[in-house]
């Protein structure tokens, strides 16, 4: 079994062009053998828990004739050829990502008990792919975060966002509001943070195969297949 950890953060859109690009790699032969697992990266750590108005954090980078709606070519593009259409003219507040990546491990963990979560939103292919009920799990609130976000414009640092998000990933919500509002799960979240850069993590996407090498950026499928048949070679146990 190879594992795949991908250090991620919500509001990156290049790791939501990732993922996509990943879904399609590992529905393929490539695959067979991979558990992936979703690691916790913050692109601005120091986001107040409120977060920022996001036409004013954009006027502080790029001056008052920052456009919100404005997505680069390129992004662009690349989100086009995997099917993402991203709405930021919809985003009005740049969050803090701490309570969702609670969140998504809250998923891992949840599942690991064997209880509150469905699997009736499992995708056929990638739920062969994905060893583990946590793992697929985790993967499918990744993409639910994502669409909530770039697609919907959703706030999701807000524990109300998230949990109706959780609800639509297939959760039992029971309990899920106080365990956000509360600081469980924030010391595994930070353990992960401060590993990144031990790693060699500078930005997002990293995909960290068999905890030995590390695929950064959000390379193309064709690419990701040859990184791993060659890391399944050497890593996978």
């Amino acid at each position: 079994m190879l594992s795949i950890e991908i250090f991620s953060d919500v509001i990156c859109p290049w790791c939501f062009i990732g993922k996509r690009r990943m879904d399609n790699a590992l529905a393929s032969e490539v695959g067979e053998g991979v558990s992936l697992r979703w690691r916790p990266y913050m692109l601005y750590p120091n986001i107040p828990l409120s977060g920022w108005d996001r036409l004013e954090f954009l006027q502080r980078r790029f001056g008052h004739a920052a456009d919100m709606a404005r997505i680069p070519e390129r992004l662009q593009q690349e989100a086009d050829d995997v099917g993402i259409e991203l709405r930021y003219d919809l985003i009005q507040r740049t969050p803090n990502t701490l309570m969702a990546h609670r969140l998504i491990d809250w998923f891992y963990d949840q599942s690991s008990n064997a209880h509150g979560l469905s699997d009736d939103s499992a995708s056929g292919a990638m739920s062969d792919v994905i060893a583990s009920k946590a793992a697929l799990a985790q993967h499918r609130i990744a993409e639910v975060l994502f669409q909530g976000y770039f697609c919907r414009g959703l706030n999701v640092g807000d524990v109300h966002v998230l949990t109706d998000l959780a609800a639509e990933a297939g959760a039992d919500t029971t309990g899920l509001k106080a365990f956000l509002l509360s600081e469980q799960g924030t010391e595994a979240v930070n353990q992960q943070l401060a590993r990144a850069p031990d790693l060699g993590i500078a930005g997002v996407p990293g995909y960290l195969l068999g905890g030995g090498f590390l695929l950064p950026g959000a390379q193309n499928e064709e690419t990701i297949k040859k990184i791993v048949s060659r890391a399944k070679v050497r890593f996978a146990s």
